[in-house]
C-alpha cells in the first residue's frame, strides 16, 4: 500500500517485481538456454496490440541474426536469443549485470501518461484485474518511474539527461527516443537491431 495515497502500489521499484526470483530465473535461462518449466506467465490475459513492422525490415534482420548464429555455432557456441522487457529493468544491479545488451526506450511524460490511461487494466499474478484509480499515474506511476531511473541519467534528468557513463549504474546503456526516430516502427526496430548487431560484433 502506498504510504501517502493509501492505494495498492504496483509500481514502486522495490516491490513491483520479485527481484530475487527474477535474478534466479535469468541465471537459469543463461545457464541452460531454456525457460524453467515452473515458469508461468499471465501476460496473455492482458491486451496485446499489434505493432506492425514491414516484411522487408523483418526479413533483413532475421537474416542478419541467423548468420550471426551460424558463425557462433561454427565456433562451437550454442546461441539462445532472449529478450527481457520491462519498465524497471535498470533498477536491480544483478539483473542489469545479466543483460548482454541494454537499450532504454525514452518517451516524454505526456506520452507515457496517455499510453497508460488508454490501457484497459492489468491482470495480476493472483488473477485479478487492476485498473488505475484516479490520479494514480501522477501520484504513483511517474514518480516511481523517475526514482527507478534517476541514477542512470546525469542530474537525475530522466526525460532529457545523458547516461552517466563514469561509475554509472547501467554500463553500455543505449538510449533510443522513438518519437525522434524517422520511419516509425521500422526505424525503431532498425535502430535497436543495429545496437544488438554491433554488440555481437564486439564479442
Amino acid at each position: 500500500m502506498h504510504p501517502i495515497h493509501n492505494v495498492q502500489d504496483w509500481d514502486a521499484p522495490e516491490g513491483a517485481i520479485d527481484w530475487p526470483r527474477l535474478e534466479s530465473f535469468l541465471k537459469s535461462v543463461k545457464a541452460t538456454g531454456q525457460i524453467p518449466s515452473e515458469h508461468r506467465s499471465h501476460d496473455h490475459l492482458n491486451e496485446q496490440k499489434d505493432i506492425p513492422v514491414s516484411s522487408d525490415v523483418a526479413r533483413r534482420w532475421k537474416g542478419v541474426f541467423e548468420e550471426a548464429e551460424r558463425e557462433w555455432q561454427a565456433r562451437g557456441e550454442k546461441v539462445t536469443w532472449a529478450l527481457l522487457d520491462g519498465f524497471l529493468l535498470y533498477w536491480d544491479k544483478e539483473v542489469v549485470d545479466s543483460l548482454d545488451v541494454r537499450i532504454f526506450l525514452r518517451v516524454p511524460y505526456d506520452v507515457l501518461k496517455q499510453r497508460r490511461e488508454e490501457r484497459h487494466g492489468y491482470h495480476t499474478a493472483e488473477g485479478a484485474l487492476w485498473r488505475d484509480p484516479p490520479g494514480y499515474f501522477d501520484q504513483i506511476v511517474y514518480p516511481a518511474y523517475v526514482r527507478a531511473h534517476q541514477d542512470v541519467f546525469a542530474n537525475h534528468d530522466v526525460e532529457n539527461g545523458v547516461v552517466v557513463t563514469e561509475n554509472g549504474k547501467v554500463g553500455d546503456l543505449v538510449v533510443l527516443e522513438p518519437l525522434k526516430v524517422e520511419g516509425g516502427m521500422d526505424g525503431i526496430v532498425d535502430r535497436a537491431c543495429k545496437v544488438i548487431e554491433e554488440k555481437l560484433k564486439a564479442l
